[in-house]
């Protein structure tokens, strides 16, 4: 098959991939906070700002990612994050 079906899953996977990175440069980052808390003795994790950043993303979705779906991706996000870090 061609055509159609084939751009399609092509924007998929290009969407799929910008996930990836992102995802990736988000452990960046996460990693570079995470010493910089370490260097002023800082709490790892803030409860308050994850609550915080749920409900800005949760502002910010404009569907069709349900409420529930984006809940779940967040709490997947999180917890990834942190595994990946510890």
């Amino acid at each position: 098959m061609s055509g159609p079906l084939d751009e399609i899953r092509g924007q998929i996977t290009a969407n799929d991939k910008a996930i990836i990175d992102a995802v990736n440069g988000r452990l960046r980052l996460v990693t570079a906070l995470w010493k910089l808390k370490q260097q002023v003795d800082a709490d790892q994790i803030d409860p308050q700002r994850e609550l915080d950043l749920r409900a800005e993303l949760a502002a910010a979705n404009a569907g069709p990612l349900s409420p529930a779906g984006l809940e779940r991706l967040v709490s997947e996000l999180l917890a990834l994050t942190k595994n990946e870090l510890a």
